[in-house]
């Protein structure tokens, strides 16, 4: 068993062990490396300050992936095997990269705070892509907040880097050292244990599930940390560290993402950004929601099974889920069993994940030609904000006649709710407007929303109800258009 994690930061090699591995990344850049161009503004994931590229090993094992993240809400015990690449580490006064000098040339930054984190953000655009465009920045950028520029200078400077000088990550730093001592490494399980404030703490990441599954079993009370853009930000805020963390990230077995037999099939550590590049073109539904999902930083690391074990019901995820009656395998090192996930919640932060067990994969069906699907979003900004109110509808037709309905809402309530009232209401009825509009009062009393700094209760009740009808407007003018 390996007492330490090795991570490469800007070419270097790093072994850390103790309290240090503990530590966020953002922290150890700073004040340990002395690499301070990262910048700590939020701690919680959302002005991209602090954002790094990290490389991580490719599915065929041939190269580095390179995508840039929040550093703030990224702990070292959880980057075993990665290579760290900070603003220092694309270029200096003396030799700038081309990203660099496009800032620099075209008054891209103003104080100055917010600057390194959009150079590696763009950078790590360029990892993927020969140019930046509008469209690319616009939708790579959303995690990066400035308060100076009024973002057009930024976006002028990315549009006139000059890509022919512009080095990969793989080119400035060759990963088969990297790769080489990963390989070596990756069958073996690490523990590394220290002790502060008169509290011990211990983290384990084993090397496959069934060694987490061993491991979940000897520590029933461990905290599972795959993406940890939650509990990095539970940590930030309250600098409490568990005292038991189980971490996930080595186990390539739950980070599968295929269509296979008509069925989305996700492993529990699958991030949002294999999922939205497998829904593109298979469930374009779902895909519009996840490209609001938080930001690119934290869409790179975020995972399904995150999103449905911390059974928030505002979670983006969790309505399309109910809706299409998404299949949970739960295994422990005694069983495996499956459950539907409207069964799976049982009341607000409650499921039926019994002790040792873990969500290890996520079966979705694929919607239908047929069927007619919608998921819906409300929130006060576009990107990276916090939903006021969602909502998924699927109907199946039979010419004119609703013969199918399911529909979730999200944000009204303890939990995400199925309607289920609403639902045995529209089968058998015409689909028309009357319709929808008499299953939006019907809707209404199946919901117990709150008031908070989102919205009030009475807002989402109208959201509520008015939603079915839009529902149809909607669908009735796509039909109409395509000629159906």
């Amino acid at each position: 068993m390996l007492d330490h994690v090795l991570i490469w930061i800007n070419g270097r090699r790093h072994e850390i062990r103790g309290r240090e591995a503990f530590r966020s990344l953002s922290d150890y850049l700073r004040r340990e490396l002395g690499f301070v161009g990262t910048k700590i503004v939020c701690s919680e994931g959302d002005c991209g300050a602090c954002t790094v590229l990290v490389g991580r090993v490719a599915a065929d094992g041939s190269r580095l992936v390179y995508r840039p993240v929040d550093s703030c809400i990224q702990f070292l015990f959880q980057l075993d095997g990665t290579h760290v690449v900070t603003v220092e580490g694309l270029g200096g006064e003396a030799d700038p990269s081309p990203v660099q000098q496009a800032m620099i040339e075209h008054h891209g930054s103003q104080c100055g705070y917010c600057t390194p984190g959009f150079v590696v953000a763009m950078t790590g655009l360029l990892e993927e892509r020969d140019h930046l465009d509008d469209t690319a920045m616009r939708c790579g950028l959303t995690g990066n907040l400035c308060r100076c520029t009024g973002y057009s200078p930024i976006l002028e400077a990315g549009r006139l880097v000059d890509v022919s000088q512009h080095e990969r990550i793989e080119q400035r730093f060759p990963s088969n050292t990297m790769i080489g001592e990963n390989e070596r490494r990756r069958r073996e399980s690490i523990e590394v244990t220290a002790a502060w404030d008169d509290e011990r703490h211990t983290f384990i990441s084993p090397p496959d599930l069934e060694a987490a599954l061993k491991a979940i079993d000897a520590h029933l009370q461990a905290t599972l940390v795959a993406g940890a853009t939650d509990i990095g930000v539970r940590i930030n805020k309250s600098l409490a560290v568990p005292s038991i963390i189980l971490d996930l990230n080595r186990m390539e077995e739950l980070a599968e993402a295929r269509i296979e037999n008509d069925e989305l099939v996700l492993g529990a550590r699958a991030n949002w950004t294999t999922i939205a590049d497998l829904c593109r073109d298979a469930i374009p539904e779902f895909h519009k929601i996840i490209s609001v999902f938080g930001a690119p930083q934290i869409r790179h690391v975020g995972t399904i099974g995150g999103n449905i074990a911390n059974a928030s019901p505002i979670a983006d995820s969790l309505p399309f889920l109910h809706v299409m009656e998404a299949v949970l395998e739960l295994r422990s090192v005694h069983d495996a069993r499956e459950v539907n996930i409207n069964d799976f919640y049982k009341g607000y932060k409650k499921f039926d994940l019994r002790p040792g067990e873990l969500i290890s994969r996520i079966r979705v069906p694929l919607p239908t030609e047929e069927e007619l699907l919608k998921l819906y979003k409300v929130s006060r900004r576009r990107d990276l904000d916090i939903a006021c109110f969602t909502a998924a509808i699927r109907l199946r037709l039979d010419g004119e006649t609703i013969s199918r309905a399911a529909i979730a809402f999200g944000a009204v309530g303890p939990t995400v709710i199925r309607a289920r009232k609403t639902e045995a209401f529209l089968q058998g009825r015409e689909f028309t407007e009357q319709t929808m509009r008499e299953a939006g009062k019907i809707a209404v009393t199946e919901i117990t929303p709150i008031s908070d700094v989102r919205g009030s209760a009475e807002y989402r009740y109208h959201l509520t109800r008015n939603i079915l009808t839009k529902f149809w407007y909607e669908t009735v003018t796509t039909t109409a258009i395509a000629g159906v």
